[in-house]
C-alpha cells in the first residue's frame, strides 16, 4: 500500500520532489517506493527523464487502478473507525491559515478533553490546497469558510464573524461608531495575497461599496496585514476572532466595527458527501461550537443540529449585496472563492 501510495503521488505530480513533498518523505525514500513497486510487478511504471517523469502505458494502467484501491482502502480504514466509536484513532484535518491560529488553540484542549483517544493530525494551508486533498482523501475533514467551492462536501456551520476595519490612529474616519460600509470608498484597502478566500471575501466587500483595493501592497498573513496597516499604508478588514492576538503585537491602531447588517464571514466544517464518519464529524462541530461559545468572542454561534447538506454553491444564488440587504438575520455569507 505504502508502494502504491508513492506510485500515485509520482503519477500525479510527474516530479520525485514534487509528489516527495506530498507524501511528507524524501525523494530517496519515494524512489525507492516506487522501484520496489516496479520490481514486485515485473515491469517499467515510469520513465525517467533529467526534467521530468512520463508514465509508460502500464504505468498509466496502474495509476487508474491504484486510485480506486486506495479510495476503497480508506473507506475501509473510515467504517472499520466508525464501528469503533465517535472520534476514536487517527482524524486528518485541514484548517485555513486565517483561522487556524484562533481557533485551534479554542477548539484542541476541548477535543483532547472530551475525545482522550482521538489522534488528530492538522493541515494549515489555503482554501484550494485543503479542499482538493479532501475531495482526493488525504484529509478527512475541513475548517474553512462557508460555502466551499466545490460541490459534494457536507458542510456544517460552526459560528458567523464579523469583519472589523482596522485603521491608523492617525486616520480620522467619518462618523460616528458604528461605521457605515460606505466609509471604505475613501480608504485604501490591503488586502492578502491572492489564494487567500479572506483576500476574496474582503474584495466582495469592496466592490459592493465601490471602494478600492491598495494597487501594490499584498501580505501572506493576517499578522503582516495588521503590522502593514500599523505603519499607515492603508487599512483592512480583519474577522472578529483574530483581532485579540494580531492587534496586541500591532501598536496605533483603531478599530471600527460596521453598522447592521454589517459584512461577515461564515465558518464551518465540510467533509466527503460519501463518508460513512459524518455522525463523528456532528460530534466534532458540536464540541467545536460549545468552545467557541465558552471563548467568550464576539461570534455568533450556530445552534447543535444544522441540517447538513451536501452544496458547492450559495443555495439562494443571490448576490453580496442582496444578502445583507435582507439583514442580519439571513445567515447565507458571502461566498468565499477560494
Amino acid at each position: 500500500m505504502a508502494q502504491l501510495r508513492a506510485f500515485l503521488a509520482l503519477a500525479e505530480h510527474l516530479h520525485f520532489r514534487d509528489a516527495a513533498a506530498a507524501l511528507r518523505m524524501s525523494q530517496p525514500a519515494l524512489s525507492g517506493a516506487v522501484a520496489a513497486l516496479e520490481d514486485t510487478l515485473r515491469t517499467r511504471l515510469v520513465e525517467r527523464t533529467t526534467r521530468r517523469v512520463l508514465l509508460t502505458p502500464a504505468g498509466e494502467r496502474v495509476a487508474r487502478r491504484a486510485e480506486l484501491v486506495l479510495a476503497e482502502l480508506d473507506r475501509l480504514v473510515e467504517e472499520v473507525q466508525a464501528v469503533r466509536g465517535p472520534l476514536v484513532g487517527p482524524l486528518r484535518v485541514g484548517v485555513i491559515p486565517t483561522v487556524a491560529p484562533y481557533l485551534l488553540p479554542v477548539m484542541l484542549p476541548r477535543l483532547a478533553e472530551e475525545y482522550p483517544e482521538l489522534e488528530l493530525s492538522v493541515h494549515e494551508e489555503q482554501t484550494d490546497h485543503i479542499v482538493g486533498e479532501l475531495v482526493a482523501g488525504r484529509l478527512d475533514v475541513v475548517l474553512l469558510a462557508l460555502p466551499a467551492p466545490v460541490p459534494g462536501l457536507v458542510e456544517l456551520p460552526l459560528y458567523d464573524e464579523d469583519f472589523v476595519l482596522v485603521a491608523p490612529a492617525c486616520r480620522r474616519l467619518p462618523g460616528d461608531a458604528p461605521l457605515q460600509l460606505k466609509a471604505l470608498r475613501d480608504l485604501d484597502v490591503i488586502l492578502l495575497n491572492e489564494g487567500h478566500c479572506l483576500r476574496d471575501q474582503a474584495l466582495d466587500v469592496c466592490r459592493e461599496v465601490g471602494a478600492r483595493a491598495a494597487a501594490a501592497t499584498y501580505a501572506t498573513s493576517l499578522a503582516t496585514l495588521v503590522q502593514l496597516v500599523s505603519g499607515g499604508l492603508g487599512v483592512t478588514l480583519v474577522p472578529e476572532t483574530a483581532l485579540p492576538v494580531e492587534t496586541r503585537r500591532a501598536p496605533g491602531l483603531t478599530l471600527h466595527r460596521f453598522a447592521d447588517p454589517a459584512p461577515y464571514r461564515r465558518i464551518g466544517l465540510a467533509f466527503r458527501a460519501t463518508s460513512p464518519r459524518g455522525e463523528e464529524f456532528e460530534a466534532l462541530a458540536r464540541s467545536v461550537r460549545a468552545a467557541v461559545a465558552d471563548a467568550g468572542t464576539r461570534v455568533r454561534v450556530h445552534p447543535d443540529g444544522p441540517p447538513a447538506r451536501a452544496t458547492g454553491q450559495d443555495a439562494t444564488g443571490r448576490s453580496a449585496a442582496e444578502r445583507r440587504e435582507t439583514g442580519r438575520h439571513d445567515t447565507t455569507p458571502a461566498r468565499a472563492a477560494s
